[in-house]
């Protein structure tokens, strides 16, 4: 067994070369252009058509959000697939031939970045960064139904009664769903089927879907004592983990599909399968393994990834490391320990070393 003595940033920087999760100089085809920065984007405005450069010219402040979204949905994605042998690895390269083919990871990029996108600009107007759009007009909108206080209501429950209000600041989730339809569905690829437009437009909405349909509705309870006798409630975008956490289930049960004589229509594969619904997640290729680096198929192969000697799943050493076995490592590292708060207002703290014991795949 190898001990290896790091300090603290050697340790997070050998996690980092572990784990490759830097995505600033992240290479996201979206179309023509790369979401990298709203400026890169931007600067390749020659190459834009229709929306995508209308927003360029005249919205740059939505372009931002833009980018913020399509890197919170590959961090959310490097999240979900942290513990699979493709891991939505940022790498340049790689990263771009994954998105040149028709596979279930590439839909759940697709699927998560037009999420990412709906989300940012959504919360963007909420916090009233944007001048364009504000909170959720609620004026035409039927009143909440009863539902169980939420942990921002109060904790008297709902009853017989109680008068109902529109209030607070609703997330305006079209505006957001609206400008990420406009920016991710504008593209259209010279040299490729009408079918991976079909797969890629399909699984951008069952993105959208994901945050668009699990509104949730939160309130506040008003009146003397504690007394609920005005409830104020307000919808609000379900957690952006939770909209993962959605969508990886869309990826397990992701449906094969093959185009249509017509051309403009997509058939699942196999017999006595139902047609996929619009919040399913759709591909028409079969994976590689990724188990080893392939730069044709985008993948890094799993050399070196951390696993986990004792689990079964997928994070198991013998499912990630594809049968190859795994070597042994121990890290030791210092980090602040029996930290102590001394008046007024000083915190002093030792220096402990800890030892973490690494599973690496051969």
């Amino acid at each position: 067994m190898t001990v290896i003595r790091l300090s603290r940033i050697q340790l997070a920087l050998f996690f980092i070369l572990l784990c490759p999760v830097n995505i600033i100089g992240l290479w996201w085809a979206v179309g023509s252009p790369l979401v990298m920065d709203p400026n890169s984007i931007c600067r390749k405005a020659k190459r834009l058509a229709g929306k995508q450069a209308e927003l360029c010219q005249t919205q740059p402040e939505i372009v931002s959000e833009v980018a913020k979204g399509a890197r919170l949905g590959v961090r959310e994605c490097q999240y979900q697939f942290r513990y699979r042998r493709w891991n939505c690895t940022s790498h340049n390269k790689y990263f771009g031939k994954i998105l040149q083919q028709d596979i279930r990871e590439t839909a759940f990029v697709y699927a998560i970045t037009a999420a990412g996108v709906t989300h940012a600009v959504t919360q963007a107007c909420s916090m009233g960064d944007l001048l364009q759009c504000g909170c959720e007009a609620t004026r035409n909108r039927a009143p909440p139904r009863p539902l169980l206080p939420s942990p921002s209501s109060s904790s008297s429950p709902p009853g017989d009664g109680v008068k109902w209000e529109w209030g607070g600041c609703g997330d305006d989730v079209e505006f957001g769903y609206e400008k990420s339809k406009q920016f991710m569905d504008a593209k259209r690829r010279r040299g490729k089927s009408d079918i991976r437009t079909l797969i890629d437009l399909h699984n951008n909405e069952a993105g959208r879907l994901a945050v668009k349909l699990y509104m949730r509705t939160e309130c506040k309870c008003h009146g003397l004592s504690g007394s609920c006798t005005l409830r104020t409630c307000w919808k609000k975008m379900p957690h952006f983990r939770e909209v993962g956490d959605r969508l990886l289930e869309r990826f397990n049960g992701a449906s094969k599909v093959m185009g249509g004589n017509d051309g403009k229509t997509l058939i699942p594969v196999g017999q006595n399968i139902k047609p996929p619904d619009k919040q399913d997640l759709i591909y028409s290729d079969e994976s590689p393994d990724f188990c080893l680096a392939n730069r044709k198929t985008g993948s890094l192969g799993t050399r070196g990834r951390m696993c986990n000697s004792t689990a079964m799943d997928i994070s198991g050493c013998d499912l990630l490391c594809c049968e190859r076995g795994y070597r042994e490592e121990t890290v030791v590292f210092e980090e602040n320990c029996l930290c102590r708060f001394h008046w007024c207002c000083v915190v002093q703290c030792k220096k402990c070393l800890v030892r973490k014991e690494l599973s690496l795949c051969h």
